[in-house]
């Protein structure tokens, strides 16, 4: 545990990742480097990536004498890009991979970038501030502000799964005809005015989450960059090397779970736990966001 993010499925993802001594091992989503600690203190030799700059500097001062040992490299980026990251610090194969998605409980809590429904921040929510995953930069603000009622309501429904998304739509436009919707918190109260479900008591989630989930991923471009990071890791993984991914929500898990099944049929890999690994309940008594954690792992097959 550290103070910027509980690692989720810690055992299980050391345990499936069959850490071996001198092994090379990429975290492609280092955060607050949880995981990564625990991979070299086993043995292995790290190359840790992170698009945000609070968290490799998060890492720099708490791991700093893993790196003066050359056991933890840190490069900031995207892992859309891992295969030429990896290959640029003269990584030519990995003998495991490791990606654990979604936003670490610093970003929710004091990035100060919009992530959380619970406070009055300004509606950014790029995991990387001075871009957006490669792409032509906006933010969360601008989505809100500018996007047409049909667009909003496509991306709530498409990567938010949110039942509400026309109603929710239509109370977004109609705030932002008085005034922009500025802040995390202005939203939140928008949805939640126009999610009925919620306030009947029907769902356990806030009726911000979903809405909230859709302008992330959208914003960070997170199912493309998901899709392009885990072929990239593939491919540079050592024959017998282990691909493990933590997925938070089903869009997620359903992109990593079709990646790895066409593997398993073209018998290029073979799964190691046929159904996802879960947080136990002792787990998620002490980390509550482990509550929605899906873990899967391949290995890739030696002659493919």
């Amino acid at each position: 545990m550290n103070d910027f993010h509980t690692p989720a499925l810690l055992k299980e993802v050391i345990r499936g990742l069959n850490i071996q001594p001198n092994g090379k091992y990429i975290d492609a989503t280092i955060g607050g480097g949880g995981h990564a600690a625990e991979i070299i203190k086993r043995g292995g030799h790290v190359l840790g990536i992170d698009q945000d700059q609070d968290s490799i500097e998060y890492v720099k001062r708490n791991l700093e004498s893993r790196i003066q040992n050359s056991e933890l490299t840190l490069v900031r980026g995207n892992f859309s890009n891992i295969a030429k990251i990896a290959r640029e610090r003269g990584m030519k194969r990995a003998d495991g991979v490791l990606f654990d998605l979604g936003v670490s409980s610093y970003q929710i809590e004091r990035s100060g970038r919009g992530f959380s429904f619970l406070r009055n921040e300004p509606l950014d929510m790029r995991m990387d501030p001075t871009t957006a995953s490669g792409q032509a930069s906006f933010t969360a603000y601008e989505i809100v502000n500018k996007w047409s009622k049909d667009e909003l309501c496509n991306i709530f429904s498409k990567f938010g799964e949110e039942k509400n998304a026309r109603t929710i739509s239509d109370s977004i436009v109609r705030a932002r005809k008085v005034k922009p919707v500025s802040t995390s918190k202005e939203l939140a109260e928008i949805i939640t005015g126009a999610n009925e479900t919620h306030l009947r008591g029907v769902s356990r989630l806030h009726p911000a989450t979903r809405v909230f989930q859709a302008l992330r991923i959208v914003v960070n471009s997170e199912i493309e960059n998901l899709k392009m990071g885990i072929e990239g890791a593939f491919e540079i993984l050592a024959p017998g090397g282990r691909l493990a991914v933590i997925s938070f929500h089903s869009l997620e898990d359903r992109a990593v779970k079709l990646f790895f099944a066409r593997l398993v049929r073209d018998q290029r890999a073979r799964l190691i736990n046929k159904k996802p690994i879960v947080a136990s309940e002792e787990e998620i008594k002490v980390n509550r966001r482990a509550r929605s954690a899906k873990l899967r792992i391949i290995e890739k097959i030696a002659n493919s």
